[in-house]
């Protein structure tokens, strides 16, 4: 780990070049010597002046006048910043005014501005609105990435008339971050969308084959004598609500159908000087408005769900790790470990091994969180997050008795994070912290959970030339966890590492160890500017590296290598706006030399004149060697397999509008995947939007895994037999989404899943040799199955020769699902909302490995739901 992280010190801090001092567009704000009322009227003295016109087109035709004018003004007073604008427009009915909710992006006419108030050249805050009073908002960072998660409070007003539409913002100094002094000077930059040309006008332009964004804005000067306020917001709430079942047993004494929720607390942010805030919590409400989509997962690994609570979100990219510098961070066959995966805090509790009867929660209770986020400095950024989770016990009834079993342990949850930016963001380096420590005192939670987890790591990055064409992206990262001997034993026999696997050289099960440390890294070259596309990266991840805790891990004992080149073609021609091609390589490599991956890759994708999309993929995979199918068994043999995939878009500008996507898989076994996806999307009005995706999925798997058997005899596969089957999937889903919007601060939003997926298994069979394609199938030569029942199948593996028969549960399965979400929300004043929330969840298993989708979609609709009904409400004070 040390020589690791002193590469990419002396990489990122010995190499520094002489970088040129580019001076962008110069712009003014005026002192305001009236009250400004931010009507959308503009009929203030300080509109009645010149205002700044010269604004350049970037789309549909990069560097060309805009179609239509757009003027705008900046002023100030003591407590805010205003910036009016007059959006000319020849035609005024048909501008396009699309109502949607809070950061709900539409295709709309806009205007938009962003702040960079740090002058940092890196960060920023946008806001923008449109003609029918929608916004949007959120922050700019890594120059250009951005983030609508965070929620100004900020005012705006627009009307439209003859000569077009126009838009007032008044963004107070309590939305902004910056330090006191007499004379500021911001980044500032402007843009207008003019929704049914596809058209996009900038103050400050950025051609399409530069980098970075907020790097390029324009100098606003002029803001003198303005202090940075104090900031001190409240936002308490009261959630009430219910759970009402049918799915339960008789005679459950802690199930009744019906379950009353009521909960009360307190929201802060405090100011700690002009930079840091701190988001505090007393008895938090960490409840989800929205529901996860369901799944089958047939993998050993967890499902990833993003997170949803508006605590963990805002403000989340301050511990973003390992991207910072890079505009594009390509990904083949690897999957970065996260350090911080939020939803780990407050998650369901780890034991499962309750009786039926039980009252365990859903969630564990998380007691007090806090967040401390914002700049020291013109360079320096922190983030420091903190959270304690209940000890939850579960009221439990056996045949005999009724006791209490503790379900999850007391658990401190810690990272911080800082980040140092140099020259303009032409080189910088972060570090990173994390913390979990549990109070393990109960054996059983002991043998499940460790006892404590650390994890470190170092990021940065470095332009190599002094036009930032070229930049290299690293971070290095050590892990440690600790805990008792059976929990440790059960981390090495984990899915991301297998050190059980008995022809694995490398690995080694220790079952006296009490901890695990290990270490991972990745570092990126990469094309900035221009038309080419060139990336590569080399990454690792050692066998007893370990982030599960507090972050995310899919995989380890790994190297990972890849390289990418391709062009893009930006100018419009007689067919295309723009087209672009990428081909790629990569190579996974295990700790034990053996090569667990390779891809080669080819991909096109085109725009039309009329705004239509096009999209081909083509993935070639060569024989390799597959160490996970076998579940920590020996490794086998990967086939030879390609993937192709099609897709295409209309016109997103229209009412009415059409995706459609196919993808096929083969391999050399006869073993092939199909999928159709598509999109409806239909604006009937400009207050309601509409959207269906329905997906088809057919999947054979020549060898899905089953079961694993101990016997001593079958030396070919090391005294085990790893059971497999042919599995036929089919899966129907569709996404509805309903969007209908009052006002810009009234909405109804809808979500609807349903999902059938069966399976069906063939041709039961054992692996015959480790590192090999070959099987042998139970029913063949002198080996039987006999499908007992409905529940399980009996095999004897070699008839009358000397292995004992075993039997295994009938794998098939028929997983259907239903989730329905309706959320009204209101936002009845400024930061104060109102949720009512109704989700309804069915689920139905019936006729497993039988596929007739009339007959499942109506055992679907005919099951019992459980539904529950929430309400809540905030109010915000800015003392």
């Amino acid at each position: 780990m040390n020589k690791y992280l002193i590469i990419l010190h002396l990489t990122l801090l010995i190499v520094h070049f002489s970088f040129s001092d580019v001076k962008g567009k110069k712009i003014l704000a005026t002192r305001l010597n009236e009250n400004i009322q931010v009507d959308g009227r503009l009929n203030e003295s300080i509109y009645s002046k010149p205002g700044i016109k010269d604004f350049t087109q970037r789309d549909p035709i990069e560097g060309a006048s805009p179609t239509y004018t757009t003027e705008i003004w900046i002023g100030y007073d003591d407590e805010a910043l205003y910036v009016g604008a007059r959006l000319y427009d020849s035609s005024p009915d048909s501008i396009i005014k699309q109502l949607g909710r809070r950061d709900s992006f539409l295709k709309s006419d806009w205007f938009m501005i962003a702040i960079d108030s740090y002058f940092d050249r890196r960060n920023a805050f946008f806001f923008g609105v449109n003609p029918a009073g929608s916004i949007v908002d959120g922050t700019f960072f890594n120059d250009g990435w951005d983030d609508d998660s965070w929620d100004g409070i900020w005012d705006r007003a627009v009307t439209t008339d003859e000569k077009g539409w126009c838009a007032e913002l008044k963004i107070p100094y309590s939305q902004l971050r910056f330090q006191e002094k007499d004379d500021y000077i911001w980044g500032f930059n402007a843009m207008r969308i003019i929704g049914r040309y596809n058209e996009e006008d900038y103050l400050v332009m950025v051609p399409k084959n530069e980098s970075g964004f907020v790097s390029h804005f324009a100098e606003l000067a002029g803001i003198k004598n303005i202090k940075p306020p104090s900031r001190f917001e409240i936002l308490p709430y009261i959630v009430t609500g219910g759970e009402f079942t049918k799915n339960y047993t008789m005679g459950d004494p802690f199930n009744t159908g019906k379950k009353f929720i009521k909960n009360f607390g307190t929201d802060l942010k405090i100011g700690l000087g002009s930079n840091v805030t701190l988001d505090a919590t007393i008895n938090p409400d960490f409840g989800q408005v929205e529901v996860d989509p369901a799944e089958v997962n047939l993998t050993q690994f967890e499902t990833y769900y993003s997170e949803k609570r508006p605590f963990f979100i805002e403000g989340s990219n301050i511990f973003r790790f390992g991207v910072g510098g890079v505009t594009n961070n390509m990904n083949f066959n690897w999957s970065n470990p996260q350090f911080f995966y939020s939803r780990r805090i407050g998650r369901k509790p780890h034991r499962n091994d309750l009786p039926d009867f039980n009252n365990a929660p859903n969630a564990t209770t998380i007691l007090a969180a806090g967040k401390i986020s914002g700049k020291l400095d013109d360079n320096q950024s922190i983030g420091l997050l903190a959270a304690i989770t209940e000890k939850e016990m579960a009221d439990v009834q056996d045949e005999t008795n009724r006791y209490k079993l503790q379900v999850e342990p007391l658990t401190f949850y810690g990272i911080g994070r800082t980040q140092y930016e140099f020259d303009e963001g032409k080189y910088g380096i972060g570090y990173l912290l994390t913390s979990v420590e549990r109070d393990t005192r109960d054996t059983t939670l002991a043998k499940i959970l460790n006892r404590r987890a650390y994890t470190f790591g170092s990021d940065g990055w470095v332009f190599l030339d002094q036009n930032k064409s070229w930049v290299i992206n690293g971070w290095v990262g050590l892990s440690y966890v600790g805990g008792n001997k059976e929990r440790i034993l059960k981390l090495q026999r984990a899915p991301q590492r297998y050190f059980q696997r008995p022809d694995a050289s490398h690995l080694k099960i220790d079952s006296t160890a009490t901890s695990l440390v290990g270490t991972a890294g990745r570092f990126t070259l990469n094309k900035e500017k221009n038309n080419w596309i060139f990336n590569s990266a080399f990454g690792f991840i050692s066998p007893s590296f370990e982030t599960n805790d507090l972050g995310f891990q899919f995989n380890a004992d790994v190297y990972n290598a890849h390289i990418a080149t391709g062009y893009k073609w930006y100018e419009p021609d007689k067919f295309f706006r723009f087209k672009s091609f990428l081909i790629a390589a990569a190579r996974n490599y295990n700790f034990g030399g053996d090569k667990t991956s390779e891809i080669y890759f080819a991909n096109i994708n085109l725009v039309f004149l009329n705004y239509w999309g096009f999209n081909s993929r083509l993935f070639y995979i060569p024989r390799t060697i597959d160490t996970k199918s076998t579940r920590g068994g020996p490794a086998i043999l990967s086939p030879k397999a390609y993937n192709f995939r099609l897709w295409f878009d209309t016109d997103r500008r229209k009412n009415l509008i059409f995706e459609f996507s196919t993808e096929t898989s083969s391999n050399e076994l006869g073993g092939k995947e199909f999928e159709f996806a598509s999109e409806i999307e239909w604006k009937p009005f400009p207050y309601l939007n509409l959207s269906l995706e329905p997906k088809y999925n057919y999947n054979l798997d020549k060898y899905q895994y089953v079961s694993t058997i101990e016997d001593t005899l079958q030396k070919s596969t090391y005294g085990k037999r790893y059971i497999f089957g042919e599995l036929k999937q089919n899966t129907v889903s569709a996404d509805i989404r309903l969007n209908w919007t009052f006002t810009p601060t009234l909405s109804l939003q809808m979500y609807l899943q349903p999902l059938i997926s069966v399976g069906k298994y063939h041709k039961i069979k054992e692996l015959a040799h480790a590192k090999s394609l070959d099987f042998n199938t139970y029913g063949e030569g002198n080996s039987t199955i006999i499908k007992a029942n409905n529940d399980e199948y009996i095999i004897d593996p070699d008839g009358s020769g000397p292995a004992e028969s075993f039997s295994i549960e009938n794998p098939d399965f028929n997983f259907k699902s239903l989730r329905l979400n309706l959320v009204l929300r209101w936002e009845y004043l400024p930061g104060s909302t109102i949720y009512l929330v109704w989700t309804q969840n069915k689920t139905n298993d019936s006729h497993p490995g039988v596929f007739h989708f009339r007959k499942d979609f109506k055992d679907l609709i005919s099951a019992d739901g459980d539904n529950a009904i929430m309400f809540k409400l905030t109010y915000w004070f800015n003392l």
